[in-house]
């Protein structure tokens, strides 16, 4: 069976431990004063929407969009299960983000990740996004790398 991403709530179990499991793994490289976690009640908010991977009915990834004033959109709590890594279910979410945000006629995304997340990385840069400065009210820190991607042409 091929995996299915859709629009999901975050406050179901499985996809509460899926989030815990991601903040788990943050913890493990970044200090906690530099882990921006949204809880999943944040998520479950109107301005953000998450979307979910499902192998067989198990949720195996995330990724989400939250809006900002201005036409800006954020990528938040991208995470592959390691059991799925190396498919492209990553950057399939990211486009997912991606549509929807233009759809909703956002200008312009940007995201803050990890900087011991060279996985991460790769995913943006295929995606087509580009390093920059800090966005929004992220500190310029050693343990942050920054991405934005215009989405008007």
């Amino acid at each position: 069976m091929a995996i299915e991403i859709a629009v999901e709530s975050p406050l179901q179990d499985e996809v509460r431990a899926l989030i815990g499991e991601l903040n788990a793994a943050l913890l493990e490289l970044t200090p906690p004063e530099y882990c921006f976690h949204m809880t999943v009640e944040e998520m479950a908010e109107p301005a953000t929407t998450v979307f979910i991977a499902r192998d067989n009915g198990t949720a195996i990834a995330c990724g989400a969009l939250k809006r900002h004033v201005g036409g800006l959109g954020e990528v938040k709590r991208m995470y592959t299960r390691p059991s799925h890594r190396g498919r492209g279910i990553g950057i399939e979410i990211v486009g997912q983000v991606e549509r929807l945000a233009r759809e909703e006629g956002l200008t312009r995304l940007v995201l803050e990740t990890g900087d011991r997340h060279p996985a991460a990385w790769a995913v943006y840069d295929k995606a087509g996004f580009r390093r920059c400065g800090p966005v929004l009210d992220y500190p310029d820190s050693t343990y942050s790398v920054f991405y934005e991607k215009a989405l008007s042409e």
